[in-house]
């Protein structure tokens, strides 16, 4: 397998977001020299953003396609970007000669998808087709990017395999991802790059985004007001720490897949392909009910909660539960962090504000 020397240079985009703040921190902590991207759009509040990054030691970045070199890193420079931006994109790759991509950056949320589509087909399809243009002009050892655990739509066969058929999605945003998937096979089919997605389950942590199940519920029994808790209570998730999701990048980045040979058309593996093309979920493997993970959130407050119970919402699905087999004989690795001890370290977190 091909390896990474420190100090190799990586594009990150989305780190002002969650994941790829984390992540971003973690391979500057290992001596990876990164250049970061994000247009730091207002899908949720850009303050809390900014506030990542200025814990990335970036100041506020206000102006656009101008680099921003960390105040606490050398090796972590910052640009306020949009991927749609197809000459500076292609200007980025051509000047910094890129090692690998890790592509995390997307119009996020399920909901949101029901109305503002037009959103994700500029993000989601425009955006990473820009990148792949762009690892094609001036190729790259891997290019890793994010897919996301609602791909697999209406399917209830549990756990969710990579190896199943996902050609049912319930939301524009899983369309979104599904698309991302087919678009970087058939770059990796024709131009030989070496590509790698993730299928990211429920990710939980510190600094994580507003709009998620866990901020809200925290944020609302601190408050005394009303959670919504959508299919009566009748819901689960395969919650995963975000320092689980790091791990398992980090891991995945040093194993560029090489294709596999004994990949038949008769029988199509989705997973892999004779191309240089490999899919990974990553995710908890133990799916916690809904109740569950409201009660363990009430217990690191101390404090009790008020439902609203409601339907299920559209593009919802009532369960996920990741099949981690494939990353663990890759990689070696299967996340492991328990609710309990991730909940608590974001409640921690969170009332540190």
């Amino acid at each position: 397998m091909m390896g990474f020397r420190r100090m190799e240079k990586i594009l990150i985009t989305g780190t002002a977001g969650f994941i790829g703040f984390h992540l971003a921190n973690r391979l500057i902590s290992e001596g990876f020299e990164i250049t970061g991207l994000d247009n730091i759009n207002d899908y949720y509040d850009p303050e809390l953003k900014f506030n990542r990054l200025k814990q990335a030691g970036i100041r506020k970045a206000d102006q656009w396609n101008m680099g921003i070199r960390s105040e606490k890193s050398e090796n972590y420079t910052f640009y306020r970007a949009e991927l749609n931006d197809k000459d500076f994109i292609r200007h980025l790759f051509r000047e910094e000669n890129f090692d690998a991509v890790i592509h995390l950056a997307a119009q996020a949320g399920v909901r949101y998808s029901l109305t503002h589509p037009d959103a994700y087909i500029e993000s989601n399809l425009s955006g990473f087709l820009s990148v792949l243009e762009a690892c094609r002009a001036y190729p790259v050892k891997h290019l890793v990017y994010a897919s996301s655990s609602s791909v697999y739509g209406l399917n209830e066969k549990m756990p969710f395999s990579v190896k199943d058929n996902v050609d049912h999605p319930v939301s524009l945003y899983a369309a979104s991802k599904k698309a991302n998937e087919l678009m970087a096979h058939t770059y990796s089919h024709l131009f030989n790059i070496p590509v790698t997605g993730l299928r990211f389950f429920t990710v939980y942590g510190p600094w994580g985004r507003p709009d998620m199940a866990l901020f809200i519920f925290t944020e609302k029994i601190l408050k005394n007001e009303p959670i919504d808790v959508f299919n009566f209570g009748e819901m689960e998730r395969d919650f995963t720490y975000i320092d689980d999701i790091v791990e398992g990048v980090v891991r995945v980045l040093m194993v560029p897949p090489e294709g596999n040979p004994d990949w038949k058309g008769e029988h199509p593996d989705p997973a892999s392909s004779p191309a240089p093309y490999r899919l990974f979920n990553i995710g908890n493997n133990r799916p916690v009910k809904l109740m569950d993970f409201i009660h363990t959130i009430e217990k690191a407050l101390g404090k009790k909660s008020k439902l609203n119970l409601l339907p299920i919402q559209p593009g919802d699905v009532a369960k996920t539960w990741a099949d981690v087999s494939d990353l663990t004989e890759v990689t070696g690795y299967k996340p492991e962090t328990d609710i309990e001890a991730g909940i608590n370290a974001f409640v921690r977190w969170y009332v540190s504000l």
